[in-house]
């Protein structure tokens, strides 16, 4: 990008941070498009820009501070300027390259202030011996919960506070002594990797001969809870290092610290640590470190919480994490707890207005402070309008943030028992739920709860007329209606009411049940439907490829495994109609139906395990796998049944208690998206940044491009339906100019409208092709039909047709007109077109192809469980051109196919590790092949690299209209007796692949 292109970016980028500052990924995009003008009042104003909104690292500080350093340091404004920007960037994250860089400062201008003939009187006390070493061991003193790094900040503070005491008057070197011990003493009270000799030296040289002993067994004692302290946890250390300081491994060593008796020292230190990591990560763009980085911050507070830490400690943490996380809603609510006054604040940040799980639980806190107060300080007399109206008001926000508003209710519960119990405003109470049943008109839970305040106000009648008049509406859980109504009636109906509510119940029932019958019949038969179509094209394509493999040379095969690659002999002797029965006796089974059968469970308690969840839905139907996943900041799984039936009876199951705790039960395709059309240079970091703001994502699965690499479409899962629901919005949203972004619901009876088939659809596949035919041949009959994108010929080693090639079109339509071409005559040959089965790829690569294929592929091995072919490719694309990827999940093991053979030879050289989720990946030099692989040997060097076909008088001719020659005998059930003019027979074929010689 050069200087021009650069400046426009620049301005588009700025025009949205104007209108969004609290967008992080924003200012990245800004800083890196300002460092592309190569001009330095950019780079700073867009630096700058970052720090004013946000907490920053390291890498926007440091720059930020050298040019502060550049300029004139002589006033003692100028000094205290620069000692400001190093507080203000040591309050944002922890950064030892801050921290030295601070201790360097401060060192260097007390000594170019104090070796001067005169101290400058203006400076004052600034930079005097005392000032200085206060100031040196405050800033050391922010890096000593670092276990293995406290060192590179202790021995500068100790090197200058030793060349102090040597150089010391007489006068001055008893006190100097006595300060140095005590921090010499305080350091060996510190768990840290590096030795403890400073303390013995110091003894030698500082010390009485007969004191010697007794000090360092005393300093023995001291250090010694310090050495256990750390040796407990070196082995955390090691893997965290291991790891490449993954946001996993912090994630896993905070959990162990916290289960036993958490120290603050280390674990506030290694919160520190975390939180700077998943900053680092989160401005690169890594995805899931904004969450990562929540949660850690969301811990940190509560742990200094439970520790009864210091007041201006919690308000100073509160206040770095409100800048580094201002979109978080939990770690707003924990500050409103502590310090309310921080509500105002909350209005100007947009993202945080448009999300609904983060936005409830700061209006429930706010509300809450206020109904306190008004308890505690015994003035609820003079009523609760403030809180009712904060609740109100979060009311409108909610619903302004989602239309669907909260599904769980919470701000409608809460203000309910306000009007009811607090403020004695029934009518408002009844009039609320009455708008909300309004808004979640199939909710079992908005439904009871309106009854229920209608029954506590002894209006029996408009409950009951409500009962009657919902019991045949379509309620996602209408069964908890049902039993609501039975116990109303027998509470405060009579004999005749409970007779006509359980004559109503039974219609209800049969009702239901049909209805549920029929979309279970209507489902059914789409899934039939579907693979009905999906076999018929595969038998139209394995019909045409049959006959192109007939004519040509080159075998070819699929992505699923087969039983064989050579077509059996006997099979070559059976007439066409008999082929056609034996395929239509066995039908291709249906598929695993995951969409259908599966249901999504959010809300779970933590600890929460596959047994507890198994004998929740044991009675629904027979279970084929439970998986139980832990996000961030909550715990959700996934239950799977045999069969699709089981799904309605599961999802009676939302709203039951687990371990006292509601929780809520969805169908899994429900709560995910279809994304498609989205910039080729999109990876998933791109789509999970996109799509945040909506809700907690749970899962981004990724197609293989493994046999077509121009798929371009994901599927994104989040915990809940409203939050899949609220992204709906960005669909048509222009990602780019004059690119729109698709995102749908993935309704699995809508399949065809959500998968990339329709890239196969605009691809013709054209057999029977002359060795003379040409591209510009085919584009020039192709084009006829529409716009052509791409024309793909196999060629021989000489440049001439090898009978086939592939026509892609940019429309679907124009690719069906184009199957019109259908036995077409084509330089004196009859073409065979197609749909094509993008699966299929050349098989038997000449040797010196193969080994080129080779040199330029690599084996990895170690990779995570679950690993997906188009995530693994997104991670090694940002290393080098990756053409195929094939994973095996059986082997943990994958085989990448580069460009070219360089790239491939230098990952092997790379001397750090590629991490891909937590894990470090091995990798080796290895020629394509999987374990299903069946990689056939080259055929004898007699032959050419290549098997010789049969003579082109034994070859029927592709073309759908073309008269078929020499296979009249075949069709009739006995060997063709015509024989190949030139070449090996089938005979000798046969010897060569036994060892045998042909000749």
């Amino acid at each position: 990008m050069d200087e021009a292109d650069a400046l426009e970016a620049l301005s588009e980028v700025l025009n949205k941070l104007t209108e969004n500052p609290y967008d992080i990924s924003l200012h990245a995009e800004n800083v890196r498009l300002a460092y592309a003008t190569r001009m330095d009042d950019q780079i700073h104003s867009a630096l700058d820009m970052v720090t004013a909104f946000w907490a920053a690292g390291d890498n926007v500080w440091l720059p930020i501070i050298e040019r502060r350093l550049q300029g004139t340091l002589e006033s003692a404004e100028d000094l205290q300027a620069v000692l400001d920007l190093f507080d203000r960037a040591e309050q944002d994250y922890l950064s030892f390259n801050i921290l030295q860089k601070h201790l360097e400062f401060l060192i260097n201008q007390y000594e170019r202030i104090n070796t001067s003939e005169m101290k400058p009187a203006h400076l004052a006390n600034l930079f005097s011996t005392e000032w200085t070493s206060a100031a040196i061991s405050s800033v050391v003193s922010k890096g000593m919960g670092h276990l293995t790094k406290s060192h590179l900040l202790w021995d500068i503070r100790r090197d200058w506070e030793f060349e102090l005491l040597q150089n010391a008057t007489d006068r001055d070197k008893a006190s100097l002594t006595d300060a140095v011990e005590a921090m010499l003493l305080e350091r060996l009270q510190q768990p840290h990797s590096s030795s403890y000799s400073a303390y013995s030296s110091f003894t030698t040289n500082y010390k009485p001969p007969d004191q010697y002993e007794a000090l360092l067994v005393k300093a023995s004692k001291l250090r010694s809870q310090a050495v256990k302290s750390y040796e407990k946890r070196e082995a955390f250390e090691t893997s965290l290092e291991k790891a490449g300081f993954s946001l996993e491994a912090y994630a896993y060593y905070i959990a162990a610290e916290r289960r036993k008796k958490p120290d603050l020292f280390v674990l506030g230190a290694l919160y520190e640590r975390a939180i700077a990591e998943a900053d680092r990560r989160r401005f690169s763009g890594e995805a899931g470190a904004e969450d990562s980085l929540r949660a850690f911050w969301i811990g940190y507070v509560d742990f200094l919480r439970t520790q009864d830490a210091d007041p201006d400690v919690r308000a100073a943490t509160f206040r770095r994490a409100l800048k580094s996380v201002p979109v978080s809603g939990e770690v707003w609510a924990r500050y409103i707890r502590f310090l309310v006054e921080a509500y105002s604040r909350i209005e100007a940040i947009g993202p945080l207005q448009s999300d609904v799980e983060q936005l409830v639980p700061i209006i429930l806190a706010r509300a809450g402070y206020e109904k306190r107060r008004l308890e505690a300080t015994q003035t609820a007399e003079a009523g609760f309008d403030v809180p009712v109206l904060i609740l109100m008001d979060g009311l409108t926000k909610v619903n302004k943030a989602s239309p669907s508003g909260d599904p769980r209710l919470r701000l409608e519960k809460y203000l309910s028992e306000l009007l009811l119990d607090l403020a004695d405003l029934p009518e408002q109470a009844i009039e609320m739920w009455e708008d909300a049943t309004k808004r979640h008109k199939a909710s079992y839970l908005t439904w009871t709860a309106y009854t229920d305040v209608l029954i506590k106000q002894a209006r029996y009648d408009d409950a009951r007329k409500v009962f009657s008049d919902i019991a045949m509406k379509n309620i996602d859980w209408p069964e908890a209606i049902w039993d609501t109504w039975l116990s109303f009636e027998q509470l405060h109906g009579t004999a005749e009411d409970i007779d006509d509510c359980l004559d109503r119940l039974d219609r209800a029932q049969i009702q239901v049940n049909a209805r549920r019958a029929k979309e279970a019949e209507k489902a059914g038969y789409a899934a039939m439907q579907i693979a009905s179509e999906q076999q018929e094209v595969a038998d139209v394509i394995r019909s045409a490829h049959a006959q192109a493999a007939a004519s040509e040379p080159v075998a070819m095969d699929v992505d699923t495994p087969q039983s064989g690659t050579k077509r059996k002999a006997e099979d070559d002797a059976l007439p066409e109609d008999s082929k056609k029965a034996k395929m239509e006796t066995k039908p291709a089974p249906l598929k695993r139906d995951r969409e259908n059968c599966t249901v999504f469970v959010a809300d779970l308690p933590m600890g929460v395990q596959e047994d507890e969840l198994g004998a929740l839905f044991k009675d629904c139907g027979a279970i084929r796998e439970i998986k139980v996943t832990q996000l961030p900041n909550s715990l959700v799984a996934t239950v799977e049944f045999n069969e699709r039936d089981s799904v309605p009876a599961a999802l009676t199951k939302d709203k039951k208690r687990v371990r006292g705790e509601e929780i809520a039960v969805h169908l899994a395709w429900q709560s995910t998206l279809y994304i498609t059309n989205f910039p080729e240079k999109a990876d998933d970091t791109f789509v999970r940044n996109l799509f945040a703001k909506y809700g907690t994502i749970f899962d981004v699965r990724w197609p293989s491009k493994k046999f077509k690499s121009t798929r371009r479409f994901c599927y994104l899962q989040f915990t809940s339906p409203s939050a899949a629901q609220a992204a709906l919005e960005l669909h048509r949203h222009e990602v780019e100019p004059g690119q729109l972004l698709n995102v749908l619901i993935s309704n699995p009876e809508r399949k065809k409208d959500r998968t990339d088939s329709d890239a196969n659809d605009r691809e013709l596949y054209v057999a029977g092709l002359s060795k003379f035919a040409t591209k510009d041949d085919l584009e020039k009959l192709f084009k006829t039909y529409g716009t052509v994108k791409e024309v793909r010929m196999a060629l021989t080693d000489d440049g001439h047709s090898r009978g086939f090639a592939f026509i892609e079109f940019e429309q679907e339509k124009d690719a069906s007109a184009a199957l019109a071409a259908n036995n077409f005559e084509l330089k004196k040959r009859r073409i065979a077109v197609t749909l094509a089965d993008t699966r299929f790829r050349a098989k038997n690569r000449d040797p010196a192809q193969r080994e080129e294929v080779r040199n330029r592929s690599l084996r990895i091995r170690n990779l995570p469980a679950d690993t997906q072919e188009g995530l693994l490719q997104q991670v090694l694309e940002k290393l080098a051109p990756v053409k195929r990827v094939e994973v095996f999940t059986e082997l943990n093991e994958a085989d990448v196919e580069f460009e070219n053979a360089a790239d491939a030879g230098k990952l092997l050289l790379l001397s750090d590790p590629i991490m891909y989720n937590g894990k470090a990946l091995e990798l080796s030099a290895g020629g394509p092949g999987g374990p299903s692989a069946s990689r056939p040997v080259a055929p004898s060097p007699s032959t050419g690299g290549m098997f010789v076909p049969r003579a082109a008088a034994s070859r029927p001719r592709a073309g759908l209209g073309s008269k078929k020659r020499g296979v009249g005998a075949s069709a009739a059930g006995t060997p063709s007796t015509s024989q190949p003019t030139k070449g090996s027979s089938q005979d000798d074929f046969r010897k060569m692949l036994s060892g045998g010689s042909s000749r």
